[in-house]
């Protein structure tokens, strides 16, 4: 399955009006949720953006200080990743910069491994969401109103629709909401 999987405020933005995102930190309950969700991953499709904010898991020793931060650290070096970006001429890691078109880079990511593959990226998901070749949506609802910025999803032209298949309620208070696209 294809997975795009964000933190988002209650009014649906993945980063403020000045792209800030701090208030979306993890505690190290979701902290080491998150490990486990990118553990069953094969592969991540991410954009330009992303990629930079999470290129420092991949450079920065520091981010191993720590039992999880080491533990993810691991994980998310080893996974698989594809870049989509019109203005990096190269990426570090296991990442490689997208050549096909994002239809071909999914089907040849889901292809590639037995494991659900993840998008990030509020630009990239949203061109996988209008093609409907989104399955799941996770989302990580923090108890803040940011009123815009980024948003979480984009406008669609015709409805999507959802089954909700599972919450939880971390002690931080963040709500943990999958939905999964009906006809998958």
């Amino acid at each position: 399955m294809l997975i795009y999987s964000m933190s988002v405020s209650v009014d649906g933005f993945i980063a403020d009006r000045e792209g800030n995102f701090g208030w979306t930190v993890p505690s190290d309950e979701q902290f080491r949720f998150h490990i486990e969700q990118v553990r069953g991953l094969g592969g991540y499709l991410c954009g330009r953006k992303l990629y930079e904010t999470m290129l420092v898991w991949e450079t920065d020793p520091s981010m191993r200080a720590t039992e999880p931060g080491a533990e993810f650290a691991e994980i998310w070096c080893a996974l698989p990743k594809v870049v989509f970006s019109r203005t990096l001429a190269s990426v570090e890691g296991n990442a490689r910069l997208a050549q096909a078109p994002l239809a071909d880079e999914i089907a040849a990511a889901l292809d590639a491994t037995d494991k659900d593959v993840s998008i990030g990226g509020a630009s990239l998901a949203a061109a996988a969401i209008e093609l409907r070749l989104v399955d799941e949506l996770r989302i990580f609802r923090n108890p803040i109103v940011v009123g815009g910025g980024t948003p979480f999803l984009p406008p669609v032209s015709a409805d999507v629709a959802l089954d909700l298949i599972e919450t939880r309620t971390f002690g931080s208070r963040v709500i943990y909401e999958r939905y999964r696209h009906t006809s998958t």
